[in-house]
C-alpha cells in the first residue's frame, strides 16, 4: 500500500509537466515524431494521433465493424449505403466517447501498467479537461447522428452503452471479476445498434450476432487477461486469471463459451437470418476456437493462451463475414421463401444452376446452326465447269454446208 501511494505521488508530480512520459523519459512529442510539434502540420498530426489513441482507434474501428454488420443483417433486399454511413459515424462517436471516459477514470491505473502507461492521459500528452471535452463532443455527435438519421432505438442503445461502459463496467473492474461478463454485454450491443438503425426496431434475428459477440468475448478476453495478468494486478484490477492460480477456472470459462458458439449458426438459419451453409461454416469456426480452449485447459500457460487469443482474432471476422455473405434479406417474404435445411438449399442450388445453363445451351445451338447447315468440304456439290468445245463441233460449225 505504501509503495502504491509513493507511485501515485510520483505520478502526480510527473503529470504536472505535460511533456514527460511515465517511466520512459520520452517527450510527449514522441506521439507525433522525434521533435516537439512547432508548425501547424506538426501540431495537427500530434493532436490527431493523441485523440486517436484516446478514443482507442483500433478498438473503436472493430466496434463500428460489428455495428455495420448488424445494419447489413437488418436490411432488406438492398443495403442503404447512406444509412450505413450514418450508422458507422454514430457508433464511432458513441464508442469514442465511452473509451475516452474509460481512460479518464482509469488514468492512475493505466500509469501503473506497462501496456497502458504511454496512453495520452497518463503520459501527460493531453489534459483531463481536453479528454472530457472530446468525450462530450464525440458522444453528443454520435448519439445525435443515430437519433436524427437512423432510429430512436439505435440512439437509445448507443447512449445506454456509453453509460454501461463508463459508469458500470469501468469502476467494476477494480471491484469484482464479474466485470468481464458486464464488458461482454457492452460488446454485444453495437450489432443491435446496427440492426435497429436498419430495421427501425429490434427483432429476434438481431440476437444472432449480438449473442456471438457476447460468447466470443469471454474466451478472447480471458486469454488476454491471462497473458497480462501481472500487469492487470499491478493496475489493481480484479480479473479471474489473477485469482485463478491453476488456470482451471479460466479454462472452464473459455471452454463453456466456445462450446456455446457451436449451435449459433443453426439458430441463425432457423430464425431466417442466414442460409443453411452458414450453420456449418460457423460450427467449423467455433470448433477451431473450442480446440484452442481445450488446449489451454490441458496445459494452461502463456503459449496456449497466446494461441487461443490469436485464434479468437481470426474467428470473429471470419464468422461475421460469413454471416453477412449468407444473409437472408430482412423481410417476411424472404424468410418465408428461404430454405430451412442444407438438403433443400442444395436442391435449390442445383435447380438454379440447371435453369441458368439451359438458356446458355440454347444460345450456343442457335448461334451454331448457320455453321452446322453448311455441308463440310467432302460433301460440297461439285463445281459446274463448262467443257471446252471439241474440234469436230468446231469444224462442223465452220463448214460451208452448215
Amino acid at each position: 500500500m505504501l509503495a502504491r501511494r509513493a507511485v501515485c505521488r510520483a505520478l502526480r508530480s510527473r503529470l504536472a509537466n505535460p511533456c514527460l512520459l511515465e517511466s520512459s523519459g520520452r517527450s510527449c512529442a514522441a506521439l507525433a515524431g522525434p521533435a516537439a510539434p512547432t508548425g501547424l502540420l506538426a501540431r495537427t498530426t500530434f493532436y490527431v494521433r493523441a485523440f486517436g489513441e484516446l478514443s482507442k482507434f483500433k478498438l473503436t474501428g472493430f466496434v463500428v465493424s460489428t455495428s455495420c454488420a448488424g445494419f447489413a443483417l437488418g436490411s432488406g433486399a438492398t443495403v442503404d449505403l447512406q444509412g450505413l454511413a450514418w450508422t458507422a459515424a454514430g457508433t464511432w462517436g458513441a464508442a469514442a466517447c465511452a473509451n475516452t471516459l474509460n481512460q479518464v477514470v482509469e488514468v492512475r491505473s493505466d500509469a501503473l501498467m506497462k501496456r497502458t502507461r504511454h496512453r495520452p492521459l497518463p503520459a501527460g500528452a493531453l489534459s483531463r479537461r481536453s479528454a472530457l471535452l472530446f468525450a462530450a463532443g464525440a458522444g453528443v455527435a454520435g448519439v445525435g447522428a443515430l437519433w436524427s438519421h437512423c432510429s430512436a432505438t439505435a440512439a437509445a442503445l448507443g447512449a445506454a452503452n456509453v453509460v454501461l461502459y463508463a459508469a458500470v463496467y469501468t469502476p467494476l473492474k477494480r471491484i469484482s471479476v464479474v466485470n468481464t461478463w458486464v464488458g461482454a454485454v457492452v460488446g454485444a450491443i453495437p450489432p443491435l445498434i446496427g440492426w435497429a438503425a436498419a430495421a427501425g426496431e429490434l427483432q429476434p434475428g438481431a440476437g444472432v450476432l449480438a449473442g456471438a459477440l457476447y460468447l466470443w468475448q469471454l474466451p478472447h478476453f480471458m486469454a488476454l487477461a491471462y497473458l497480462y495478468r501481472a500487469d492487470y494486478a499491478a493496475g489493481g484490477y480484479r480479473m479471474l486469471p489473477i485469482l485463478d492460480a491453476t488456470g482451471r477456472r479460466t479454462a472452464g470459462v473459455m471452454l463453456r463459451n466456445s462450446a456455446a458458439l457451436l449451435p449459433l449458426g443453426f439458430a441463425a438459419a432457423a430464425l431466417g437470418v442466414a442460409s443453411p451453409p452458414f450453420a456449418w461454416e460457423a460450427a467449423a469456426l467455433s470448433a477451431a476456437l473450442l480446440a484452442g480452449a481445450g488446449a489451454f485447459w490441458l496445459a494452461p500457460g502463456q503459449v496456449t493462451a497466446r494461441r487461443l487469443f490469436l485464434a479468437s482474432l481470426l474467428h470473429l471476422p471470419l464468422l461475421q463475414g460469413a454471416l453477412v455473405l449468407h444473409r437472408i434479406p430482412n423481410t417476411a417474404q424472404a424468410r418465408a421463401d428461404a430454405p430451412t435445411t442444407m438438403s433443400e438449399w442444395l436442391r435449390r442450388a442445383r435447380a438454379a444452376h440447371a435453369a441458368d445453363s439451359i438458356p446458355a445451351r440454347e444460345d450456343t445451338i442457335r448461334l451454331a446452326m448457320p455453321a452446322l447447315s453448311a455441308a463440310p468440304f467432302p460433301f460440297l456439290p461439285l463445281p459446274l465447269v463448262q467443257a471446252p468445245p471439241s474440234r469436230r463441233s468446231t469444224t462442223a460449225s465452220s463448214s460451208p454446208g452448215t
